[in-house]
């Protein structure tokens, strides 16, 4: 397995681990209250900001046991890089479309933030699929 094709796997795990414990903080909150009253912010940003982490010291985790391939590219790991990074930007610009739709209609700000950090994480799961799949099944030009 090439190593940027471990870095998909890596990713696309981190992206759906990190959203499955703010969705668990945020739930666990609610209780029978109303969603939009829960303190969402300081989880989000730990949520993120721990995924971020934990991509961190589990790529230098990888890189450490398997050091013979770390951070090597040629041009089709690039290509698949771009060709993933472009599939997974459909749901940034989704996320921004909708929040942008929900201010202009004045939602509560847990609503706008909770969907643009969902198209964030589709995104970084969709463009990890798409890779992998690319790597596995073969990738068109």
């Amino acid at each position: 397995m090439a190593s940027a094709e471990r870095m998909a796997w890596q990713y696309g795990l981190i992206a759906i681990a990190g959203y499955s414990v703010y969705l668990g903080l945020i739930l666990s909150q609610a209780g029978s209250s109303p969603l939009v009253e829960v303190d969402y912010v300081w989880p989000m940003v730990w949520t993120i900001g721990g995924a971020i982490v934990g991509a961190i010291v589990l790529s230098i985790l990888v890189a450490m046991f398997f050091p013979k391939d770390a951070g090597k590219e040629d041009v089709r790991d690039k290509e698949i890089g771009r060709f993933g990074d472009n599939v997974g930007n459909g749901f940034v610009v989704a996320g921004a479309l909708a929040a942008l739709v929900m201010a202009l209609l004045e939602w509560d700000h847990f609503w706008i933030a909770n969907v643009i950090y969902l198209g964030f994480v589709l995104s970084g799961i969709l463009s990890s699929i798409a890779r992998i799949a690319a790597y596995r099944w073969g990738f068109q030009r």
